[in-house]
């Protein structure tokens, strides 16, 4: 017998280059979250096109004590991690099921930045509410 790549190899690599392909091409759930100090009830808000991504980003970058919001990571520390929620405010629904080309993305980043601004407005997560500082 060769040491060939037989057929059925050939085609479970190609199923799997298909999967991840079609992976690629998804809308992951966008939209706009905030991470919560359950402690006071303090709020950091922010929005991604990829929250289930963007849920583990901040937690790693609070772990590794490098957030770029210094509050948060004072409290982070201060509190622990038990003492810190993060929750989904809004979903944002894609128009289309699949993504052909990434400057299709465009306008969900302005959508979800508008959305995210809307939530801050509503919410106003400074001073004592919140990790944001007032833009003047």
């Amino acid at each position: 017998m060769g040491k060939g790549v037989s057929t059925l190899d050939k085609l479970q690599k190609a199923r799997r280059k298909q999967i991840g392909d079609e992976y690629m091409q998804t809308h992951r759930p966008m939209g706009v979250y905030q991470i919560r100090n359950v402690e006071n009830g303090k709020v950091f808000i922010d929005s991604s096109l990829n929250l289930d991504g963007a849920c583990n980003k901040e937690m790693f970058i609070l772990q590794m004590g490098n957030h770029v919001n210094k509050e948060l990571q004072k409290e982070w520390k201060e509190f622990g991690k038990d003492k810190f929620v993060f929750e989904v405010l809004e979903r944002i629904k894609p128009q289309e099921e699949r993504v052909t080309d990434q400057s299709e993305l465009k306008k969900y980043r302005k959508l979800a930045a508008d959305l995210e601004l809307n939530w801050i407005e509503q919410i106003q997560p400074f001073n004592e509410r919140g990790y944001h500082k007032k833009r003047v």
